[in-house]
């Protein structure tokens, strides 16, 4: 899975009457990780902003803090249960200032990105703009929004925008997830390198470290993510994106019990849908399907949670629909998420989704599509030659093949195995 929710986790610094706390997205295809501090963190924010509002039950500006750490909370606990909290945290502070109330357009627009809504997203943070042109947290939402839409140039330029209002952390790992979506990845090395040198806290080199080891994974360099990732545990023991890393880690050099025994730890204190449908993958190629089916299991119960809460994730939808092999569903769930959005990681889905209904021949524009997105993607690449493979088209599909091993040996437990076979012999696998 790619690094799509991986800058949409940035804090964004909604830092009145309680300090700033993250505004996130929710669970997504590609796995979420911690969010850097932008300032120092209180011990509990939601129980210092109640403390304060307790008090002064009309500080609207708190009422919406609240709604972020919600949101927050949320993200880290994997229980998006707490999203009507933070629904009803960000009305309250609209109740007290119906107008020009920025901090609480910023926080339910973090709310929206939290569950897949991110037309809503975007339409909140320019509202946001609107009060204030100079709000850094508008910018922030209104960037992530941008992006998964698939809006590039508007991402890009919200991204700049914020780089330009609020030149640290938040903005250079989006600037460098911006860079990274359009090829780019040596430059988005060297931003997220930039962010490293202004990491402060332990968190905030951690997640720096993540991000630095994610960029070496995806682009196959075992040995800088191994790197990356062990510094950045050195720093942050705690953090479960880092563990992720390693347990990826693990698995490329071999060292398969350690590799699941450490997703086993990471899904059991994160159980969000992502990181459990990698398990049961890693599961499955270990020839471990009882226990993989398990997996599959509590990941389809993550994803009724999220959608009970308000959620829209058609990427998980597919995913789930596709290991339980109901490839109308899947199709369904890969339609309905294209409908609202067209980044690249959707084209590829619905792509992947076509051919394992049989449609190749219209699975085939999507994938290119998601190959033309410019990002170096061993995944679409491997996507769009199986494609072209069952449609015929021999050479190209072998190229794209061959470029999915080359950009990342490493790329899935059971696709890479499967692109070295068909790289080896004829035979087109569903």
């Amino acid at each position: 899975m790619r690094r799509t929710a991986a800058v949409v986790g940035i804090a964004i610094a909604a830092a009145i009457g309680v300090t700033a706390v993250a505004a996130v997205l929710g669970p997504t295809a590609s796995a979420p990780t911690p969010a850097p501090a932008a300032m120092a963190q209180p011990a509990d924010p939601i129980a210092r902003a109640q403390e304060r509002l307790r008090l002064v039950p009309g500080d609207w500006r708190t009422w919406a803090a609240l709604a972020v750490a919600y949101v927050e909370r949320g993200r880290v606990t994997a229980d998006p249960t707490n999203y009507p909290r933070a629904e009803e945290a960000a009305r309250r502070s609209l109740a007290v200032k119906p107008k020009d109330n920025g901090d609480a357009l910023v926080a339910q627009g973090a709310l929206a990105n939290a569950r897949h809504d991110f037309a809503a997203a975007r339409k909140l943070a320019l509202a946001a703009t609107k009060i204030n042109g100079y709000d850094a947290d508008a910018y922030a939402v209104l960037a992530d929004a941008e992006t998964q839409l698939g809006n590039v140039k508007a991402a890009t330029a919200a991204v700049q925008r914020l780089l330009d209002l609020r030149p640290g952390l938040s903005a250079y790992a989006r600037g460098s997830y911006d860079l990274e979506q359009r090829g780019m990845v040596s430059a988005a090395t060297d931003l997220m390198n930039q962010a490293l040198a202004a990491a402060v806290s332990t968190a905030d080199i951690g997640f720096c470290r993540v991000q630095l080891g994610d960029l070496a994974w995806y682009a196959g360099d075992l040995a800088g993510a191994a790197r990356e990732y062990e510094l950045g545990l050195a720093a942050d023991p705690g953090s479960i994106a880092l563990q992720r890393g390693r347990a990826r880690v693990d698995w490329a050099n071999g060292r398969i019990d350690a590799a699941l025994a450490g997703y086993a730890d990471l899904t059991r204190r994160a159980p969000t849908p992502s990181y459990v449908l990698e398990y049961a993958e890693f599961l499955r190629a270990a020839g471990r399907t009882t226990q993989a089916q398990a997996q599959l299991d509590l990941a389809s119960t993550a994803h009724r949670l999220f959608t009970g809460a308000g959620g829209v994730d058609g990427l998980t939808g597919t995913a789930l629909a596709l290991a339980a092999g109901d490839p109308a569903t899947a199709l369904k769930e890969a339609r309905a998420e294209w409908s609202r959005r067209t980044h690249a990681d959707v084209a590829d889905n619905l792509a992947w989704a076509l051919h394992h209904a049989g449609r190749d021949a219209e699975a085939l524009p999507y994938a290119r599509r998601a190959v033309a997105s410019g990002a170096r993607s061993a995944t679409y690449a491997y996507h769009l030659g199986v494609i072209e493979l069952a449609l015929g088209q021999t050479g190209a599909g072998r190229g794209h093949v061959a470029e999915a091993v080359r950009v990342n040996p490493y790329f899935s437990p059971i696709d890479a195995p499967l692109a070295r076979k068909l790289l080896a012999g004829p035979e087109v696998t569903r």
